[in-house]
């Protein structure tokens, strides 16, 4: 197949046009970013030395140059936060109390769907799970190698074997996981699980169609991934521990499993609170996992699965929009309590 370069020219040109807006919208940023700045820094250098010179009280800090640059620099954000989330947040909660068209308001009908419908109260049911097994699983299993590969000889490399899930995305762990769980009929299994079941004597199962333990299948491929994370922190609080607290203990006679409950659990609960936090909140949205795996089918679907399904699959806007804003809605007590923990220890 030969190329043609006179009728790919029309690309090429559109190419050539977004290099050109490229250099020219970030090398005005960068210019902004150096020149505006250094001016500013002579200006208050010059006012400085005048007020000096002359004994003049100094000026002020702050002029209102300084703000409004700083207000220019402000609004490319607060226009993007105001497009990007006020807006659509606003929109969805309106497209909430609407039907599946968006054409007539139907109260809060939506909502009493989602608490009456059989198939929805088992996507909540599942969410709950995720979210109370997840972040605990997550958390303790970081722990247990945060502790066990502390100073340990192939520290680093044990950290990063450890950690490298986290360099996966969801989609691609699912996959991975997928090949783990799959079946295969009677004989030899190419799923990993099957595989170790058959040689064991046992029968091979189709893993990801049985409820509930579908559920559980997919929370370890969570689980397998958020594991690093919760790892990389807990590891960083244990080794911020005072070197004198932990010698002072030893000096008097605790064991290890006193030295882990009344000296590293409480020097690393902020640590602790962060994690569970983060961890919460990325289950309370996870998507990628169950619409890899299973598409949500078979009793596996999840809040934000089901959100995606109502709204884009099934026509039904007001459902999904309900769907979208309840799980907003369980979001915002978790954040709240980050931010008053984040306060406190900042206070302390």
């Amino acid at each position: 197949m030969e190329f043609d370069f006179a009728e790919e020219q029309p690309k090429f040109l559109m190419l050539m046009y977004g290099l050109i807006a490229f250099v020219v919208v970030v090398g005005g940023l960068l210019l902004l970013l150096d020149v505006v700045p250094a001016w500013f820094a002579r200006r208050r250098e010059a006012q400085l030395v005048t007020a000096s010179a002359s004994g003049a009280p100094l000026p002020r800090r702050r002029s209102k140059g300084e703000g409004l640059f700083a207000l220019f620099f402000l609004l490319p954000t607060l226009l993007l936060l105001t497009v990007g989330l006020v807006v659509p947040a606003i929109r969805t909660t309106l497209l909430s109390f609407m039907d599946a068209g968006s054409n007539n308001w139907v109260g809060l009908r939506n909502y009493g769907w989602m608490f009456s419908d059989d198939s929805i109260v088992r996507v909540l049911i599942n969410t709950l799970v995720w979210v109370v097994l997840v972040p605990l699983i997550a958390t303790g299993f970081g722990l247990i190698y945060a502790v066990l590969v502390d100073k340990a000889r192939f520290e680093s490399v044990a950290k990063s074997l450890i950690f490298l899930p986290m360099a996966i995305s969801f989609v691609g762990a699912s996959i991975i996981w997928k090949f783990v769980y799959a079946y295969r009929g009677e004989g030899d299994q190419i799923g990993l699980l099957n595989q170790i079941v058959v040689s064991l004597g046992g029968e091979p199962k189709q893993w990801l169609l049985e409820s509930p333990l579908n559920t559980l299948l997919l929370i370890v491929i969570m689980v397998w991934i958020q594991a690093g994370f919760a790892m990389v922190v807990l590891s960083a609080a244990i080794k911020a521990i005072p070197g004198d607290i932990v010698e002072a203990a030893r000096l008097d006679g605790v064991s290890p499993w006193q030295m882990f409950w009344q000296i590293t659990m409480p020097s690393i609960r902020p640590a602790l609170i962060v994690v569970v936090v983060t961890l919460t909140i990325a289950t309370l949205k996870v998507f990628d996992i169950v619409r890899t795996a299973t598409n949500g089918n078979y009793d596996t679907s999840v809040i934000a699965s089901e959100m995606y399904n109502q709204a884009f699959r099934y026509g039904q806007n007001g459902q999904g929009s309900a769907l979208a804003v309840f799980l907003f809605i369980l979001v915002i007590p978790v954040v709240i309590y980050q931010i008053r923990n984040l306060r406190q220890q900042r206070e302390g």
